[in-house]
């Protein structure tokens, strides 16, 4: 090995990468796991004894305190003990990450769970003071807030630049990351989490992934010591030839080729001989976070700081299964839902409530699948990790909606029975003012027939009728109230008989509908005042409320959405697609090779020859109109799916639009992407907001340089906000929001927009892309929801968030006594 300019070390960070279901059956690396702390807690011991005095010096990190906790749960009080001396002894180290986790966890559920590691050392006279994570990239704001409310100073950040790419611009790099309360997490953005590999530090496990050189391995080396030389000695210059301030660098090492990979004592020893033979030139160290992190903070080396939102490359596995992930939406909010309405927990079961917020986190977990769903999706262990990766959303939800009936029915709800009332309770369980609609039932057609002369809705407060709206739906008879609620409060409502005139029409003298019940020209006077002036019209070219105007053309799509308070247009005529249009692409393999087509893609997740379909509109059909709203259908036609329609649901007292997309998407093995495009991004639209878990982030702006700017995964919605208001807008089944062009070419990060970029919207709701672990298939059935409401309230971002928050969940009704 040649002689460096310079004297380096090289710290080592020993730990096993957790992927919940990539590598094995999900309870299998859990086994797996636990084992690993009991191997690490030997060789400790093996070292310490003497009976192994070539492992002096070894150290482990447990990556996830999730593999701690479930160690816990297993071990023996002396295997405790025994792993609580390896800790006392700064041996084994645990790290303040709980899973290393896409951006779907809540930020409630996200500081319980990165708090739990230093809830159990803190009776043990221990802090945690570090975290590390690997194989993602990025996290939401409020992670960084997260941790420093647990009482984590420094993170780890192990990448994996795989369709992803670290921040800054450069790997091996420290920065102060400012939270959005103001505090500072001090951030190592590292290497591949298996870096150490490559560079020859496990004798038992050398790979060729981020280095790459004349010499290819993927395993055991033949000439092993000259394969390391070689590289550590390459990788130092690098360093120096890069102008990196330190004499020293952090690298990550696995104890075997995989991921879950167990610990092991041979890397010990290998720096032991390596220390003996280059010691002088580059010395090896194994370490713990908390002693790297120190002796960084010691350097006489300036570290910036960078405050905003760290998007995740990897969160975009959340619509390759978008139906689990709208189940596993609703099952966050209902938790959320049923935290406020029980807030000292006296009602729900304390361990159905832990064990709901568990499936909930192994959900949210980074792992997608088996790593061969791509290249066999018909395999049994595919078919086998895929269930139990949805299993997790399935079980939070029923056991969110467990907890919930349990505080309904303490709240009043009235179960099944015959004579029952009908009478029910509205509760809005924010802790702000609520206009939102409630949902009464009529069990079908039996309970129907009490009131087959008609009925009214009455509020029990006042004795007034209110106005409602009744529809036929799949559970019976839908009967539907506007409630307004101030926060936390709850009103009763009663349905009772009464004889109402038949419904129909002599004809209105201005309205331009034809004897063919085509209305195709638009009024030319407007309605009388009164009932009349609250219509709202459907024509075969638009609708028509007393608040919006909105116009759609044939093929075409929407083109038109007008506020009528102010008379601005609200969609930016600069885009490629109407409101709500489905854009679908592909990218057709070559020779049916499924693998190499995903692995080239990059960070454009779609190749150089992707074929792109807008929707055409082709139909439209009134569905219902009633005093509240107006529902209208539209029917388009897209390559790659057998349905697609729109259904408008537009509110007559409030400018208020409820969206929902309806389609049928093909089976294709192709890589994919299906987009809904949301063009509400205009000039005079204001401040595009973003609401990320603990934070509200201007894409754009509140971000880290060097990161990606292409799409966000986002909690409840978005908003646009400016002095004279804005535009609330809810996503409560896909988190994913696409801002960077859909087309395929250069991808700038935060930092290379430049002034001549323009701003699209989508969200992105499906995708296939990836060649590992992705559902190879897309095909099925989905509806996704989307609700939008405009105001002049909406001057800045959380008071759009706190109506998309309110609209996601909806009002809280049931039968009550």
């Amino acid at each position: 090995m040649q002689k460096t300019a310079k004297k380096w070390k090289i710290y080592v960070v020993h730990h096993s990468h957790t992927d919940i279901g990539y590598t094995e059956r999900q309870e299998k690396i859990e086994q797996y796991q636990v084992d690993f702390i009991r191997q690490a807690v030997a060789i400790c011991e093996a070292a310490r004894s003497g009976e192994h005095p070539e492992w002096a010096g070894f150290k482990w990190t447990c990556e996830t305190f999730w593999a701690v906790e479930k160690f816990l749960e297993e071990a023996e009080e002396d295997e405790k003990e025994r792993f609580v001396d390896t800790l006392r002894r700064g041996e084994i180290e645990l790290s303040g990450t709980y899973l290393n986790m896409t951006e779907l966890i809540g930020y409630e559920l996200l500081s319980e769970m990165v708090s739990r590691a230093g809830r159990f050392a803190k009776p043990l006279g221990l802090t945690v003071r570090s975290a590390i994570t690997a194989d993602i990239n990025g996290y939401s704001w409020g992670y960084a807030q997260a941790l420093a409310d647990a009482g984590i100073e420094h993170l780890l950040s192990s990448i994996h630049t795989h369709h992803g790419m670290f921040a800054i611009g450069r790997k091996q790099f420290p920065f102060y990351w400012e939270t959005p309360g103001g505090s500072r997490i001090l951030v190592w953005s590292g290497e591949h989490y298996m870096m150490g590999n490559d560079l020859g530090l496990n004798p038992d496990g050398m790979l060729s992934y981020s280095v790459r050189d004349e010499t290819a391995i993927w395993g055991i080396s033949e000439d092993h010591w000259h394969v390391a030389e070689t590289r550590i000695g390459r990788y130092v210059e690098q360093l120096e030839q890069e102008g990196y301030p330190y004499d020293f660098a952090l690298v990550n090492v696995m104890g075997l080729l995989r991921d879950n990979a167990a610990p092991n004592g041979r890397i010990m020893s290998f720096i032991r001989e390596w220390n003996a033979k280059h010691g002088d030139t580059v010395e090896v160290e194994m370490t713990t976070l908390d002693r790297y992190f120190d002796l960084l903070k010691q350097q006489d080396v300036e570290i910036p700081v960078h405050k905003g939102d760290w998007p995740d490359w990897w969160s975009d596995g959340v619509a390759s299964t978008a139906m689990h992930t709208q189940i596993f939406r609703n099952a966050q909010r209902t938790l959320s839902l049923v935290k406020r309405l029980d807030p000292q927990r006296e009602l729900v079961d304390a361990d159905e409530l832990r064990e709901a917020e568990q499936q909930l986190i192994l959900y949210a977990e980074h792992t997608w699948g088996y790593h061969s769903s791509i290249s066999e999706p018909w395999h049994p262990l595919v078919q086998e990790l895929a269930v139990r990766k949805e299993a997790y959303a399935a079980g939070a939800s029923r056991l969110a909606h467990r907890c919930l009936d349990r505080v309904t029915r303490d709240r009043g709800d009235v179960l099944l029975r015959a004579n029952r009332a009908f009478t029910y309770k509205v509760i809005n369980s924010f802790a702000y003012p609520v206009e939102d609609l409630a949902f009464m039932y009529l069990e079908e057609q039996w309970e129907a027939d009490y009131f087959r002369h008609g009925l009214e809705v009455v509020d029990e407060e006042t004795g007034a009728a209110v106005p409602h709206q009744q529809e036929r739906v799949s559970r019976g008879y839908q009967i539907a109230i506007m409630a307004e609620l101030e926060a936390g409060r709850e009103k009763r409502y009663s349905i009772r008989s009464v004889r109402q005139q038949a419904e129909g029409s002599g004809g209105s003298s201005t309205r331009l509908v034809g004897a063919d019940r085509v209305h195709d020209i638009r009024d030319l006077i407007a309605p009388a005042q009164g009932e009349e002036a609250q219509r709202i019209v459907v024509t075969e070219n638009g609708i028509e409320s007393p608040h919006v105007r909105i116009a759609w053309i044939a093929g075409a799509g929407i083109q038109s959405w007008i506020d009528k308070r102010t008379g601005r247009e609200m969609i930016d005529a600069k885009q490629a697609h109407g409101a709500f249009t489905p854009v679908y692409e592909v990218t057709e393999s070559e020779r049916g090779d499924q693998m190499t087509v995903r692995r080239i893609m990059g960070r454009n997740r779609k190749g150089m020859n992707v074929q792109r379909f807008a929707g055409r509109l082709t139909g439209v059909k009134e569905i219902a109109n009633g005093p509240l709203y107006t529902t209208v259908q539209l029917t388009y036609a897209v390559e790659g799916m057998s349905h697609y329609s729109l259904f408008l649901q537009v509110y007559a007292g409030l400018p208020r639009v409820d969206v929902s997309v309806r389609l049928h998407k093909n089976s294709v093995w192709e890589p994919e992407n299906v987009y809904v495009s949301l063009p509400f991004a205009g000039e005079g639209s204001g401040q595009l907001w973003l609401e990320k878990a603990g934070a509200a982030v201007r894409p754009g702006i509140d971000q880290i340089p060097g990161t990606l700017t292409d799409f966000y995964c986002i909690q409840d919605g978005l908003a646009f906000t400016g002095p004279s208001g804005g535009l609330a807008l809810s996503t409560p089944d896909t988190p994913l929001i696409q801002t960077g062009p859909l087309a395929f070419g250069e991808r700038k990060v935060h930092g290379q927009q430049g002034d001549a970029d323009t701003s699209s919207l989508y969200a992105w709701v499906l995708t296939n892309y990836w060649e590992t672990n992705f559902k190879a298939t897309l095909g099925g059935f989905y509806e996704f929801r989307y609700r939008l409401q405009w105001s002049e309230d909406f001057d800045a971002a959380e008071p759009a968030f706190r109506v998309n928050r309110s609209t996601s969940a909806g009002t809280v009704t049931f039968r009550s006594l």
